[in-house]
């Protein structure tokens, strides 16, 4: 299960932007995002491209660490 540090979350409705941007990729499941540890995780059900991951989470308004 990837674990992605990301900064720059400080709501729910941050944690909902970062679960449906990481949810619409390919191969993704079962997204959680904890605000206070700033982490994502998931599931994969097929490989998945960690650059298309951090690039949906960019583009989502956050950063990657």
């Amino acid at each position: 299960m990837p674990t992605i540090r990301i900064r720059g979350m400080t709501c729910q409705h941050c944690v909902m932007a970062v679960t449906k941007a990481l949810a619409a990729v390919e191969g993704v499941t079962d997204v959680r995002v904890d605000l206070e540890a700033g982490t994502a995780t998931y599931e994969e059900s097929a490989p998945v491209d960690p650059a298309i991951v951090r690039e949906v989470i960019e583009k989502a308004g956050y950063d990657v660490e």
